[in-house]
């Protein structure tokens, strides 16, 4: 081959397209924009990383002049700034007002107590208090005071078997039952062991009280070991001077821990006067006097002492109208609004409230030394269509009204401090009206104001001068009784006009 003819052989492979250059498809053209089948690669520039300041870099520059002064700032900036937040906490703590601390509490301390003096009356017997317990609990009460249930003969000492149940209220087994789920609903037990409560003497006479007591006090160690939370006796002042009290005292107080709840002696008093029944609180060691001071004594001014002479005692009194002998409430306050009244009062007082079965509805006395039948379901409506009696479903409504009335009145004094075991101050009195205040701490603060006469009164409300203790100009209304002082409404304290019947509970926040 000549030389001529090897150029051109070059020319024809340099004019050859390269076959990956060939298009996929036969009627392609390589582009010199080349088109499908084609691969471009890029190859990336060589990165740049940042690795920082060697450590010999560092130490070079952390130790000239402006790094060291920044350094010096910073750190005293850190320490004032710790040191002003340490000074500002302790200014506040230092500023703060103390509280008050809270007072020594037992379980009837903590709201009222409910007796059941005739369980059969009540409920049909003891199982019956069992399936009623649920609606008990909805008047938030904490203690259930039972009985008397043992068997006795009236005025026979002989007879007495405070061991034993009467048949018609009861078995032990059943009250067993009744006290387990009680325990669970927080309410407690207490059984009245009155010797002698058929008879003239509870405890049957002055020369039968060494033996007796012996006999309660047997009777007091049965029922605790069965779960009983405490035992309640009737003539106080008699039982507290026999030679055996010290022994009674033993067996329910005895052994008492923090870790335990503590059983409860409660003793019931009539016909002494107030400074008697502190003298007993004071020299006795009951638990728990309830005393007949607000039903004997009906006049606020006589009302208004007795609770000045009392009210250092509170955690120890219990008060009640006609509780002392297991009335009725309705057997004094005759109306559904002075029933009203008493509720608002003796749920507000220092002290214990003692209310008996039937209290929160209204509920009639007995006749004679018959216990009155206890009126159930009374929200349950007439059905529709069928022939309603006005007259009793006025009273049904009214006593459903008395119930919620209660119930809010109840719930209001487990919740407030100022109610439950706050300081008492009395503001006024009358022949038939009271006011006082009570308040704790920083709670809010209640005035309580109260007319059971049948005539329209003006209540001028007066505080005795006491360090850190005020009435403002106004408070609102919390509860009342009548129409024309709703609740929230704004009442000038100067003066307060009560209508005949009506009671009202006012309320005005702590201001330092």
């Amino acid at each position: 081959m000549n030389k001529d003819t090897e150029i051109d052989m070059k020319e024809v492979e340099l004019n050859e397209l390269d076959p990956e250059k060939q298009p996929m498809t036969g009627d392609g053209q390589a582009a010199g924009g080349e088109k499908n089948g084609s691969v471009k690669l890029k190859v990336p520039e060589d990165e740049v990383t940042f690795t920082g300041l060697s450590k010999e870099e560092l130490m070079k520059v952390a130790g000239t002049p402006g790094w060291v002064r920044t350094r010096w700032i910073l750190l005293v900036l850190f320490w004032l700034g710790w040191v002003g937040m340490l000074a500002g906490a302790i200014v506040i703590i230092v500023q703060a007002p103390r509280c008050k601390p809270i007072p020594e509490m037992n379980w009837w301390n903590e709201g009222p107590l409910y007796q059941i003096s005739d369980v059969e009356a009540f409920s049909e017997g003891m199982a019956g208090v069992e399936e009623k317990l649920d609606n008990i609990n909805q008047l938030k009460v904490k203690g259930l005071v039972l009985g008397p249930l043992h068997t006795v003969q009236a005025d026979a000492p002989s007879t007495l078997n405070l061991e034993q149940i009467l048949p018609n209220q009861g078995s032990e087994k059943a009250l067993i039952s009744v006290m387990e789920k009680a325990h669970k609903k927080g309410i407690s037990v207490v059984l009245d062991l009155t010797p002698n409560y058929l008879g003239k003497d509870p405890w049957f006479g002055t020369a039968d009280v060494g033996e007796t007591m012996e006999k309660v006090k047997a009777a007091t160690e049965y029922w605790l070991n069965l779960g009983v939370d405490g035992i309640k006796i009737s003539d106080l002042t008699t039982a507290s001077g026999s030679a055996g009290w010290s022994k009674l005292q033993a067996v329910v107080q005895g052994n008492r821990t923090e870790d335990t709840k503590n059983k409860a002696l409660m003793g019931v008093v009539e016909g002494i006067s107030a400074a008697e029944v502190s003298q007993l609180v004071n020299t006795t060691g009951v638990d728990l006097v309830v005393s007949d001071l607000l039903s004997s004594k009906t006049e606020g001014v006589e009302r208004i002492k007795d609770m000045d002479t009392l009210n250092s005692q509170q955690r120890s009194l219990g008060w009640g109208l006609g509780a002392t002998k297991q009335d009725q409430l309705s057997k004094q306050a005759g109306t559904s609004g002075l029933i009203r009244l008493y509720h608002l009062l003796l749920l507000t007082m220092p002290g214990t409230p003692v209310f008996t079965y039937g209290d929160e509805i209204g509920l009639g006395a007995g006749q004679g030394a018959e216990s009155p039948k206890m009126v159930w379901d009374i929200e349950k409506e007439p059905a529709e269509g069928a022939n309603v009696n006005e007259t009793a479903e006025a009273e049904r409504n009214e006593r459903v009204n008395l119930r919620k009335w209660f119930i809010s009145l109840s719930d209001l004094r487990g919740k407030e401090r100022s109610l439950l075991h706050g300081d008492y101050y009395s503001l006024h009195s009358s022949p038939n009206s009271i006011s006082f205040l009570r308040l704790w701490d920083q709670s809010d603060r209640y005035i309580t104001a109260v007319n059971w006469g049948t005539t329209t009164h003006e209540l001028t409300l007066k505080l005795a001068p006491t360090e850190g203790v005020e009435l403002p100009e106004t408070a609102k209304v919390k509860l009342s009784t009548h129409e024309n002082m709703k609740t929230d409404d704004i009442i000038s304290l100067d003066k307060i006009t009560l209508e005949p019947g009506q009671a009202i509970l006012l309320h005005f926040p702590y201001t330092g």
